[in-house]
């Protein structure tokens, strides 16, 4: 699929009219974005934006930041999909631009992609072959990916949500219970979709299986995701992230909050400093979700256990770049039975 390239309707709030009419003719996408140095987005112009300044009698060669709406409406990089599209119908809004959390401009929704429906060619690949041993003894006779949240499997659902932002083309690892994994998907034909397994006669890690991917997918990047994961990550937004950013990788993480439950001293030998209680720290922690170039997915070798942070570690000592993109939506790792539980009462919910 064919992205527009929202690069080349990038303004700077001195630039003319004139500058402002010849981008909105020669990209046709109906709207211009104005930015300051660091991409942060200052206001937007439009064709009404033009005609308005015709009636006035602005200058052609008059700074844009005159007639540039200054309070656009904006989208988050995370925002779900339905969200967006009603917003931009309860508003009459064609495009809107996309923003990170510093309110820099990182992208641009459209109308007519929205209505239509993009498709992607992209692979995804699900992680499905884990022992599920932490829910014990719902995995006795059930591999974790089948139990139900709500009323489908776990690994229905995170399917579904891939289907629904436009991606085909899936891969699911299996090992344990396999077979009814398979039988329960098959080869995509109820979802409109193509489904294909790769099987991991041992365990090879939530990295090892990328190895027994076939040689000949389409050279795009890879969608992968744990089996195991709820979420309401905008997946495109997340592939037109990576596609954006100069790397091999990209993770998807997740803010964590850790509170001290005491108070912590800072000493200079034994001379108390500080005393900062309860104090609160902040990390970044792996999501499950990532995007891989093809160069990376073909450097594993299918033989040998490898975790993906194991793997991304490795790439990193070797001076690539790796990229990562904060989620701040819904997301649940069903890996014990709270999570379980708790993710049967949302569904309800």
């Amino acid at each position: 699929m064919v992205l527009h390239d929202w690069k080349k309707i990038l303004l700077s709030p001195c630039d003319s009219l004139a500058r402002a009419i010849e981008v909105l003719d020669k990209e046709a996408l109906r709207i211009a974005l104005v930015v300051d140095d660091s991409n942060k987005l200052l206001g937007t112009i439009t064709d009404g934006d033009i005609r308005r300044a015709l009636i006035l009698q602005i200058r052609m060669d008059d700074p844009i930041k005159a007639v540039m709406r200054s309070e656009p409406t904006t989208v988050s990089i995370g925002d779900d999909r339905k969200n967006i599209l009603e917003l931009m119908k309860s508003k009459s809004l064609l495009q809107v631009p996309i923003l990170d959390v510093n309110g820099c401009v990182v992208g641009l929704e459209t109308l007519v992609d929205l209505i239509d429906g993009k498709k992607y060619d992209n692979p995804v690949f699900l992680m499905a072959g884990g022992f599920g041993k932490r829910l014990y003894p719902l995995t006795d006779e059930i591999p974790k990916p089948l139990l139900k949240v709500g009323s489908k499997p776990i690994l229905e659902n995170i399917l579904e949500n891939f289907i629904q932002s436009g991606f085909h083309n899936f891969y699911i690892s299996t090992h344990y219970k396999a077979d009814m994994v398979r039988d329960h998907f098959g080869n995509g034909d109820a979802w409109g979709v193509n489904i294909n397994y790769i099987h991991e006669n041992k365990p090879l890690g939530t990295a090892g299986s990328l190895g027994l991917l076939p040689n000949d997918m389409p050279d795009l990047p890879i969608l992968m995701m744990n089996g195991d994961l709820l979420t309401k990550v905008n997946i495109e937004h997340l592939l037109h992230f990576h596609q954006e950013q100069d790397g091999i990788a990209t993770m998807c993480v997740r803010e964590y909050d850790f509170q001290v439950p005491y108070g912590v001293i800072k000493s200079d030998g034994y001379h108390v400093k500080s005393i900062v209680e309860k104090p609160i720290h902040n990390f970044f922690v792996n999501a499950g979700i990532y995007v891989l170039n093809q160069s990376l997915v073909k450097s594993v070798n299918g033989l040998d256990y490898l975790d993906m942070p194991n793997l991304l570690e490795q790439k990193i000592e070797c001076g690539e770049q790796i990229n990562m993109f904060p989620i701040h939506e819904y997301w649940l790792d069903i890996g014990q039975m709270e999570e379980f539980e708790r993710a049967n009462k949302e569904a309800v919910e």
